[in-house]
């Protein structure tokens, strides 16, 4: 388990860079900024470490190329900046790269490539296999094809994904904001940087706030989103300015900069890791204090007794979210039941099942071998 004194071990790194570390205030490419990342990233690449770069910045650089003043609005603008940002983007990395003897490579990944999961065994495979090549695979999100339905829906969700697909031992997301505050900075100047996280609770996810409010900061709310994915996959990771010269070098010399996120020491198999991850999320089922304990502590089934609400529209062999009463997600698995007679069985013991259905195809709501616990 990587922590702060030892994080110059990790051997397989990924680093997310968003599109304001990779752009000026104009929207437009900072070339120098993206030097620097090359260099420093091919340093590490040249002591024996694999690297892999999740990087934004498809859309600036294809807006730039088109000459638009303002961020398209509807998706098939967007997709046609990327579509002409992507080669502009790849042609600088693959110039950069190559000034320090780089090869690079560009992988383009869409959210079928994770809920698929052939596609995602494939995507590792491919990702393996350049990585033992000695190749700098650079990861976007297919922004020309993708839709809302199949976008993974931010590059720091990717990176995480794409941390958790090859088995990384750190992911660095690098953003405009230094790190997870006690407060939101922009608004309370006795705010305070957070430099360790060892647990994700409830009071954690709330210091970002939710999507697209205004107490979350510097997109944070997917960056803890993405830490969930990351420890969960025995991943330790980051978050640090990315306008700081070397910070990716401080950050791997164990340096009190940013806020790190120390993963969990079990790993899981690579099954379970796309089942809670990979999967899209169909619905989510509430339950009681009792199953709560079952479950984190005594590694159960989930049972229709232990459910007190269902949520969602969802059938028979769909991922489902199991969540506590105060609202903390407990795990991850695949329903035997659908949602409308989830709806009709839950509080009910197995015994009485028949009764209420007319049959009772599966003892468990979720059997534990189907079953992710992500605290």
């Amino acid at each position: 388990m990587l922590t702060r004194e030892n994080l110059n071990n990790a051997s397989r790194i990924v680093i997310k860079v968003g599109t304001s570390t990779l752009t000026h205030a104009t929207g437009k490419l900072n070339l120098l900024r993206i030097e620097r990342l090359a260099r420093e990233l091919s340093d590490f690449a040249n002591q024996g470490k694999q690297i892999i770069l999740v990087s934004s910045g498809a859309v600036g650089a294809g807006m730039d190329r088109l000459g638009l003043k303002e961020k398209p609005k509807t998706i098939p603008e967007k997709q046609a900046a990327a579509a002409v940002g992507q080669g502009i983007l790849l042609h600088i990395y693959e110039k950069m790269f190559g000034e320090y003897g780089q090869i690079v490579a560009q992988v383009l990944l869409t959210r079928a490539d994770s809920v698929n999961r052939k596609r995602y065994t494939n995507s590792r495979n491919t990702l393996m296999a350049l990585l033992n090549q000695g190749v700098i695979p650079i990861i976007n999100e297919n922004d020309a094809v993708a839709i809302d339905e199949l976008k993974i829906g931010d590059n720091d969700t990717l990176s995480a994904m794409v941390a958790s697909i090859v088995d990384a031992d750190l992911l660095i997301i690098l953003s405009d904001i230094e790190g997870v505050y006690t407060a939101n900075p922009q608004q309370d100047k006795n705010a305070t940087l957070i430099s360790e996280i060892s647990e994700i609770t409830p009071e954690v996810e709330a210091l970002a706030g939710g999507p697209g409010t205004l107490q979350g900061t510097g997109g944070m709310y997917t960056k803890i989103q993405a830490a969930k994915i990351a420890v969960n996959s025995g991943v330790t990771m980051v978050i640090a300015s990315g306008g700081q010269d070397g910070i990716i070098r401080e950050i791997i010399q164990g340096n009190q900069v940013g806020t790190i996120f120390v993963s969990r020491e079990n790993r899981l198999q690579i099954r379970k890791r796309w089942l809670a991850f990979g999967a899209g999320v169909s619905g989510k089922v509430i339950v009681d204090k009792g199953c709560e304990q079952a479950l984190v502590k005594d590694g159960s089934s989930l049972l229709a007794a232990g459910i007190i609400t269902v949520e969602g529209e969802f059938e028979l062999g769909n991922t489902i979210s199991i969540m506590s009463g105060c609202g903390r997600e407990l795990a991850r698995g695949i329903t035997n039941y659908n949602a409308d007679d989830l709806h009709k069985i839950k509080g009910a013991h197995t015994q009485e099942i028949t009764a209420i259905l007319g049959c009772k195809p599966y003892d468990e709501v979720v059997h534990r071998d189907n079953l992710v616990v992500l605290i």
